[in-house]
């Protein structure tokens, strides 16, 4: 089974940056869709960004303009590139790969933004 394992989370500053990337173990271009959701203390889980296998992506409503997704077939890799941090974007983030009835997680990294 493909493993996910997300890497770059951390603590940073309002208005600050941050990027999330998560490494396949194995292909990912037979995923239909490969995406980014979190998950902040008391609240569920929620879609934050995803990118199609033919190029198409979606974001949440609050990360319009801010956040940009990546997805890199060749390398494996989905990377999500978080600009003008709020503190409410503060969250537990997830790699997901998507395929029919496949739906792999990583294991989630902190991202933790400071007001």
């Amino acid at each position: 089974q493909v493993q996910l394992v997300e890497s770059g989370g951390g603590l940073v500053q309002a208005g600050g940056s941050l990027r999330v990337s998560c490494v396949a173990s194995e292909n990912i271009f037979s995923f239909n869709a490969m995406g980014w959701y979190r998950q902040a203390p008391g609240k569920q889980r929620e879609l934050v960004a995803s990118k199609s296998r033919g190029g198409y992506t979606n974001y949440v409503d609050s990360v319009k303009g801010r956040f940009t997704i990546s997805r890199d077939n060749a390398k494996n890799t989905v990377v999500l590139q978080m600009n003008n941090l709020k503190p409410e974007d503060t969250a537990v983030y997830y790699c997901n790969a998507n395929s029919g009835g496949v739906n792999l997680w990583g294991q989630g990294t902190q991202v933790t933004v400071s007001s």
